[in-house]
């Protein structure tokens, strides 16, 4: 192995291509920087320029055939929808028969009993209607017959009242008698007496009288006797007199019944101090 001289570490001389190709390289790059500048000019003018071409085929090829479109085919028909199940139809026997035949007839019976109960309820219903009217109709004739009862005891009364003013009018009594009627004939002595006994002691008169002044007092009652109202016909001159027999007679209220149960009225009473 001999020594390696000095030559062997030396970086190796440049080449007669080497600067020939570096001046390739720059002129290439400034082609390539003036394109691109060229380029850009370009798309920013509004220039348009039409471009025709025609196209050779080396070699002459036929056109392929038009695709035409199968004819459609017939769908096939649906098949029939399957037949609905029969049923058998079961012939009702005779005891289904006479069952069915019962149900009508109970049917029949029932609806005839409903008709007959309410006919029934309708007969009720109106002859309770038809009760009531005649009850009231009744009511009604029974209420007009005390109506007119007593507007004829009204009438009777009326009328034998002024029978019995027309016999007071002319009554010839003696002058301490204490009767209401014209005669003795009339309310009988007792019931004078049943009279001045339940007036009398209601009589509220202290003042002596050396004369006997007569007050007639005319005394309309109920029925029953009740004091309805008095009225002086004859004053006797003292008025204080006068004013104790009507005071009196107001006090009293109430008259006792004749004999035969009938109060006269209206009654002309005489009244004096001193009887």
């Amino acid at each position: 192995m001999h020594a390696a001289s000095r030559l062997d570490f030396e970086p190796p001389r440049p080449r007669e291509g080497t600067l020939r190709a570096y001046g390739l390289a720059l002129l290439i790059h400034g082609l390539l920087l003036a394109a691109l500048t060229w380029g850009v000019s370009w798309r920013r003018s509004d220039t348009s320029v039409a471009v025709e071409a025609e196209l050779w085929s080396a070699v002459p090829q036929e056109a392929a055939p038009k695709p035409v479109e199968p004819e459609p085919q017939p769908q096939p028909a649906p098949p029939p929808p399957p037949p609905p199940p029969k049923v058998e139809q079961q012939q009702p026997n005779e005891a289904e028969i006479a069952l069915a035949r019962e149900r009508e007839r109970k049917a029949r019976e029932q609806a005839e009993q409903e008709k007959r109960e309410k006919e029934r309820l309708e007969r009720e219903r109106q002859e309770r209607e038809r009760k009531l009217a005649e009850e009231k109709r009744k009511k009604e004739l029974e209420a007009k017959r005390k109506e007119q009862e007593e507007a004829r005891l009204r009438e009777q009364l009326r009328k034998d009242n002024l029978k019995r003013m027309a016999g007071l009018a002319g009554a010839t009594g003696a002058p301490t008698a204490t009767g209401t009627a014209q005669r003795s004939a009339g309310p009988s002595a007792n019931y004078a007496a049943r009279i001045r006994a339940r007036i009398k002691p209601n009589i509220v008169f202290p003042d002596e009288l050396s004369t006997n002044p007569s007050a007639e007092v005319k005394v309309r009652t109920s029925p029953d006797g009740t004091i309805v109202g008095r009225e002086l016909i004859k004053p006797s001159g003292v008025p204080g007199w006068d004013e104790a027999v009507l005071k009196a007679i107001d006090k009293t209220e109430v008259l006792p019944r004749n004999e035969d149960g009938v109060v006269p009225s209206p009654m002309t009473i005489i009244f004096r101090p001193k009887d």
